[in-house]
């Protein structure tokens, strides 16, 4: 007889039936007791010792032909046989946020593996919340995130509208004029709050931060303004500690053009803006054309502005061409001050080269300015054959708007 620590380890080398039968064979060699003191050296239950030994006793084959443990249809029965309607129920309950009972529990909750097995528990059907997790794969279900991909009615002009923004593009480009994207991004709150993304850090000391989020914690709030240029793979931002208005979306182009514009465009005669249709830069906002009258005469340049179709605003190249990597080079990083986002937007860089200056704009920028029709009509304004909603020109007026 083994002792029954050599036992112990050579048990763990063995399936179920051999196990309990040498199991059964150490509790016949000790005799009287052996089975109680098998059960505790093994950890076997004493129904399985003693299966063992009744085997072994009544020299019952211990293996078909097959080598199979278990006779034919021994186990215990997989779930879809005890319960052949769990799948169709469960089905059902996957498709019921649309089509299905009104007074479902689920119709107006997150579906958790754990909510879908109370649902089939108050049905009758006893599940754990591993089983439906197991099931839901099996029938192709996975965990998915939202998809943005609906745009709503595209109006009939859209591709039009982007092969005409193609083509002036290019003509532009070929003439060695500038060609620039802009838009606004999201407010930034500065301070020590919390900013999504993850960063290395020395295990145990993450960036300690507010716990609530309430504007009078921080510094205030951060208004980006953005011009990118695709030619050159540059881009400048403007920071702005007040609105994000038409004046300050001008103001962010003009400073583009005096710190970096006219230095890599001397002999720029004209100027193609390609714009979201909406905001502070709208294609029907009277202010965003009034102050480019102006940015117009003060440079010298013809401003033409494209603005992209509605609901499609992700096609503007500034957003996934810089706003896009600015967010990447600082998530996780706390903005807490205008100084870290000034510094953290200017590091920002790609592969291919991107560079990007950015400034503090410190004006405050009134909100609620209204252009009276008077002033309207002395714009130099002209407007494209080719879809005048989206398309027109600003030309540099007589009477020059005194420099700023």
């Amino acid at each position: 007889m083994r002792d029954d620590a050599t036992l112990v380890k050579l048990l763990d080398t063995l399936d179920e039936g051999q196990k309990r039968w040498l199991v059964g064979r150490e509790a016949m060699l000790l005799g009287h007791g052996g089975i109680k003191h098998m059960c505790e050296v093994s950890g076997l239950s004493k129904p399985t010792v003693l299966k063992g030994v009744k085997e072994l006793r009544s020299k019952q084959a211990l293996r078909t032909a097959e080598g199979r443990i278990r006779q034919v249809g021994g186990g215990r029965k997989t779930l879809e046989e005890r319960d052949p309607q769990l799948t169709q129920l469960l089905r059902q309950i996957m498709d019921e946020t649309t089509a299905g009972d009104p007074m479902s529990l689920l119709r107006w909750t997150s579906k958790s593996t754990y909510q879908i097995r109370d649902e089939l528990r108050r049905r009758g059907h006893s599940v754990s919340e591993d089983t439906v997790q197991r099931r839901l794969k099996e029938m192709d279900y996975t965990l998915q995130a939202n998809l943005k991909t609906k745009e709503g009615n595209a109006p009939p002009e859209r591709d039009e509208q982007f092969r005409y923004i193609n083509r002036l593009a290019q003509e532009y480009v070929a003439g060695s004029q500038p060609v620039i994207s802009v838009d606004a991004k999201k407010r930034e709150r500065v301070g020590a709050f919390k900013n999504a993304g993850r960063q290395w850090r020395p295990k145990g000391q993450p960036l300690e931060v507010n716990v609530y989020d309430f504007p009078h914690l921080g510094m205030g709030t951060a208004t980006l303004y953005g011009a990118f240029d695709e030619q050159m793979n540059q881009g400048m931002v403007n920071v702005g500690v007040s609105h994000d208005t038409s004046e300050y979306a001008v103001e962010s182009i003009r400073q583009w053009w005096r710190r970096v514009g006219r230095r890599q465009y001397p002999r720029a005669r004209r100027l193609l803006i390609c714009a979201d249709g909406g905001g502070s830069n709208g294609s029907r906002n009277r202010a965003w054309k009034y102050f480019l009258q102006q940015l117009s005469n003060e440079s010298g340049l013809e401003i033409t502005v494209c603005h992209y179709p509605p609901g499609t605003s992700k096609w503007n190249k500034i957003e996934h061409r810089m706003f896009s990597f600015i967010s990447l080079n600082w998530q996780g990083q706390p903005l807490v001050s205008y100084e870290t986002v000034i510094q953290l937007i200017s590091a920002t860089t790609t592969r291919t080269g991107l560079k990007i200056r950015a400034r503090l704009d410190k004006r405050t920028y009134a909100t609620g300015i209204e252009i009276a029709d008077q002033e309207m009509e002395k714009l130099n304004l002209r407007l494209h054959e080719k879809n005048p909603q989206w398309n027109y020109s600003l030309s540099p007026s007589k009477s020059k708007s005194p420099k700023k």
